[in-house]
């Protein structure tokens, strides 16, 4: 008899102190989305740097997640200087996410990264970020509005154009879909192994996808975790990623 299991999923964490300890933790919002909507089973990874044995962890796993964040990406790491205004940082988190990212990519694992997550896929592969970019003449303002209601802040507020015959059209199978975009940072050299997959109306780079990959890579900059129940753009990426680890999960078993 063959026993079919929920692929798993392994998703990045955040290192916050909180109660005098320090927590490795992901948002509910990204479980749920990987449960409700992947039809997987989530794993969250400690952030250990490279105390972690990648490899050993990846060969258990079906997909791998990077989930956005407050903390941004340390400039030094692409070259860039840091400031208090960029903060706060997450040193720990990118000590384990850039490696995690290069490796899941080698195996052909199948790997959605989110907000913080696609910013980190675009480092990890030799790409730079531009901080603030707000301040930048004639770019939209792609911070979230300022409200204690949570669906307020990730409201979907503007489009995104969205590349024909790419990873992401095929997926939502339209040319423009709308989006809920929250950040400060966003792509400034693309990274010569990602292929643009989504532009916002201003330029700014909204999601991204690794050129020959063996296995399914999405970046977008947005959060389809937050809507990922009633939004059919944000249901279709997280349909997809579980597809993926699935087949995964599927050629596992018969190795």
């Amino acid at each position: 008899m063959t026993v079919h299991h929920s692929p798993i999923v392994l998703v990045s964490s955040d290192v916050k102190p909180v109660d005098g300890y320090e927590w490795h933790a992901a948002a509910r919002t990204y479980l749920s989305a990987v449960i409700e909507r992947a039809d997987a089973m989530p794993l969250v990874l400690p952030s250990f740097g490279d105390a972690l044995d990648l490899d050993a962890i990846l060969e258990r796993v079906d997909g791998v997640m990077c989930t956005g964040s407050r903390s941004n990406v340390y400039p030094p790491l692409y070259g860039g200087e840091a400031s208090e205004r960029s903060e706060p940082y997450d040193h720990d988190r990118d000590a384990t996410t850039l490696p995690l990212i290069r490796r899941t990519i080698e195996l052909g694992i199948p790997l959605l990264c989110i907000c913080r997550g696609m910013q980190e896929l675009n480092v990890a592969l030799g790409g730079t970020l531009g901080v603030e970019i707000q301040d930048e003449a004639g770019n939209m303002d792609h911070r979230a509005p300022t409200s204690e209601d949570q669906s307020v802040r990730f409201s979907i507020r503007h489009g995104v154009q969205v590349a024909p015959g790419g990873c992401l059209g095929r997926i939502v199978s339209s040319s423009q879909i709308l989006v809920n975009s929250l950040h400060r940072q966003a792509v400034a050299r693309l990274s010569d192994r990602l292929e643009v997959e989504a532009s916002a109306p201003d330029g700014v780079i909204e999601a991204v996808s690794v050129k020959g990959a063996r296995g399914f890579t999405l970046g977008v900059q947005w959060h389809p975790e937050y809507w990922a129940k009633s939004d059919t753009p944000s249901s279709r990426i997280f349909e997809a990623f579980g597809d993926a680890a699935r087949e995964r999960a599927a050629a596992r078993s018969k190795s």
